[in-house]
């Protein structure tokens, strides 16, 4: 069962797609939103959730105050299932995610919006030189202090950045890494 943890929408269950899906376990969910509410983050942020599938840290944002959700997948079962938690969240009082049913790296390539927090949870088949692709695409959204948690399997190693981005930090979680990535600062 997969549910939001804390905020205005706390302990709501989600639903979750029958298929082609791997929820983030409520630990790691809790684990991620400890962190990100020890630096104040949630709050106001802008929130972009890519391979969404349920929806459920970027609803978990909004449960926690984010401005703004966008919820992206591209499965169109998954985003039916995300639009049907996002009515939900909105009406325990949080701001209503968008859903988008797209592609990571479609999204990305037509989006005119920035970001302050962004969640890529994709598959852990997910081969990394597309992982590669849609970190390369996303940078141009992000504002200079976004925060970017991707979550993979350990065995996948730490992921190949591009050169705007660092790796500030990785948690383990059993066979889960969660990769804390940030922009790196402009020279000069």
């Amino acid at each position: 069962m997969t549910r939001i943890i804390a905020g205005v929408a706390g302990s709501l269950t989600l639903k979750v797609p029958d298929a082609g899906t791997r929820p983030t376990s409520d630990r790691v969910r809790e684990s991620i939103f400890s962190a990100l509410d020890a630096r104040g983050l949630c709050d106001g942020a802008h929130v972009l959730d890519l391979f969404a599938g349920s929806g459920a840290l970027g609803l978990e944002a909004a449960s926690r105050g984010a401005a703004s959700v966008v919820l992206v997948d591209s499965a169109k079962q998954a985003a039916k299932v995300a639009q049907r938690n996002a009515d939900a969240v909105a009406k325990a009082g949080a701001e209503r995610a968008l859903v988008v049913a797209q592609t990571a790296l479609a999204y990305l390539g037509q989006t005119t919006r920035t970001f302050d927090l962004v969640f890529i949870d994709p598959p852990y088949d997910l081969p990394p030189a597309q992982v590669s692709a849609v970190l390369q695409a996303l940078v141009p959204t992000l504002v200079d202090d976004a925060v970017v948690v991707l979550e993979q399997a350990t065995r996948t190693g730490e992921p190949e950045l591009p050169s705007d981005l660092e790796l500030e930090r990785t948690k383990r979680h059993g066979d889960t890494a969660v990769h804390w990535l940030g922009r790196r600062p402009a020279v000069g």
